[in-house]
C-alpha cells in the first residue's frame, strides 16, 4: 500500500529567483486572429496544450489523414517491400505522383511520395499493399486511432479524400496523432525532408515538399503534411522546434493557415518555456524512508511553463510502507506525482537502492540535490 507523502511546495525565494531566468509573466490565452474554424498548439514532450480554439470539434480533415496512412505503412515493417500498383491504386482521382498499372516502387519511396506531394494514388498502393485492401487497411487505421486515444476520429480511407460522410477527426486528436508519429524517426525524417530524389521504371523523379512552412516560410518547421478538399477547405499540420522546445499546430478549415500557425508557434515560443520539475538522481529529505536507503529517480522530468505558473506545480511521493522498504535491496519503491493546477501531469517511478556509507558526498551535491528537490522546479540550462 502506497503512504501519500507531502512534499515539495515551492518558497517564495525560489519564485523570485526562477522568475530572473524566466520569460514574459503569464498572461491568458489571448485570441489570436487565426482564420481556422478549429485549432490547437500542443507541447510536444508533454502533451499540454498551449492555445486551443475549437479544438474539439469534428470536421472533415483532408489529406492531413494521410499521417496516420504513413505511420501505420512504417510501423508495419515493410518498408524494404516492392510494391506492385494496381490500376484502382492509378485511378484513384485528386494529387497525384502519377503512379502506372503495374508499376514496381519500393514502398518506402510510396511514403515520400505520401508525404511530400500528398499523393492519392501513393496512399492507395500503401494501403493495398500493407492492409491487403483499402478497406482492409482503414482498419487497422482506426485501430491505431483508438490506441493513440483519438476519440472523436473516423478514418474512412487513407487520402481524406470526400468520397464517405464518416470520415472526421479534430485539432487536439490530429495533435495526438502527430505526437506519437513524431516518436517514429523515419515519420520524422520523411515528413522534414524538403525534397526527394527517387528511382522511378522510367527514370528519376524529384519530389519537392508541399509544406511551404518547411520549405520557405517558417525557420523552425521541422516537418507536417498539408490537406485541400472542397468540403474540408484548407487543412494544416506542422510541427516547429526552438531553444529547446517542441511544438504541434494543427488548423481546420483555414483560408490563410500559413500566417496561423506562424502566429501559434510565435505565442508558444514567446510565452512558453520547458522547465525542469525534478532532476534526474537521489532525492533528499522525504519522509519515511528507513536510514539506510536512498530514493532516486532515473530520468530528468520537464514541463512547458510559463513565468508564474511555477507556483502551481506540485509534487508528491506515493511509496511502499516503511516496513517494505526495508526489506528492499533496490526496485521499484513507489512514484513521484507531478501536479499542475490540481491535475496530474506527469506520474514517474520512484527506485530505491541500499546506501553504501564508505561513499563521500561532496556538501555543495549534497545542498543542489536537497535545494531542487525542495523546490521541484529550475529552469532548463
Amino acid at each position: 500500500m502506497f503512504v501519500k507523502i507531502n512534499a515539495i511546495l515551492i518558497s517564495l525565494c525560489i519564485l523570485l529567483w526562477l522568475a530572473a531566468f524566466s520569460p514574459k509573466d503569464r498572461e491568458e490565452q489571448p485570441e489570436l486572429s487565426l482564420s481556422a474554424s478549429g485549432a490547437i498548439l500542443m507541447e510536444q514532450g508533454s502533451g499540454r496544450v498551449l492555445y486551443d480554439q475549437n479544438s474539439d470539434v469534428p470536421a472533415r480533415i483532408a489529406s492531413i489523414t494521410k499521417i496516420m496512412t504513413a505511420i501505420v505503412a512504417i510501423e508495419s515493417g515493410k518498408l524494404d517491400e516492392t510494391v506492385t500498383v494496381s490500376k484502382t491504386a492509378v485511378m484513384t482521382e485528386g494529387s497525384s505522383i502519377y503512379l502506372k498499372v503495374g508499376e514496381k516502387i519500393k514502398l518506402e519511396d510510396l511514403l515520400y511520395g505520401l508525404m511530400l506531394r500528398s499523393g492519392n494514388d501513393a496512399a492507395n498502393a500503401i494501403a493495398e499493399h500493407v492492409g491487403g485492401s483499402v478497406e482492409g487497411f482503414v482498419f487497422l487505421m482506426n485501430q491505431k486511432a483508438q490506441e493513440i486515444g483519438m476519440r472523436q476520429t473516423v478514418f474512412s480511407n487513407p487520402t481524406g479524400l470526400d468520397d464517405h460522410e464518416n470520415h472526421y477527426s479534430t485539432p487536439y486528436d490530429m495533435a495526438l496523432l502527430t505526437r506519437y508519429a513524431m516518436n517514429n524517426d523515419t515519420f520524422k525524417e520523411i515528413a522534414g525532408t524538403k525534397a526527394y530524389t527517387v528511382d522511378r521504371e522510367d527514370g528519376k523523379a524529384r519530389w519537392k515538399n508541399k509544406n511551404r512552412l518547411l520549405t520557405e516560410k517558417y525557420q523552425h518547421t521541422t516537418g507536417g503534411k498539408t490537406g485541400y478538399t472542397k468540403r474540408a477547405g484548407r487543412t494544416l499540420v506542422t510541427t516547429a522546434s526552438k531553444n529547446g522546445m517542441d511544438l504541434i499546430s494543427v488548423t481546420l478549415n483555414a483560408s490563410d493557415d500559413w500566417n496561423d500557425h506562424i502566429s501559434m508557434y510565435e505565442y508558444g515560443f514567446d510565452h512558453f518555456e520547458i522547465k525542469q520539475l525534478l532532476p534526474k538522481g537521489e532525492l533528499f529529505n522525504v519522509e519515511g524512508l528507513p536510514d539506510n536507503k536512498q530514493l532516486f529517480v532515473k530520468h530528468d522530468v520537464h514541463y512547458p511553463l510559463q513565468n508564474t505558473e511555477v507556483d502551481h506545480i506540485k509534487i508528491k511521493y506515493r511509496l511502499l510502507s516503511r516496513e517494505d522498504l526495508k526489506k528492499m535491496k533496490e526496485g521499484q519503491a513507489g512514484e513521484a506525482v507531478f501536479y499542475f493546477q490540481n491535475d496530474v501531469v506527469r506520474t514517474i517511478p520512484i527506485y530505491v537502492k541500499e546506501l553504501d556509507h564508505d561513499k563521500d558526498k561532496s556538501w555543495w551535491q549534497t545542498f543542489k540535490n536537497l535545494f531542487f528537490t525542495q523546490t521541484g522546479v529550475k529552469i532548463n540550462d
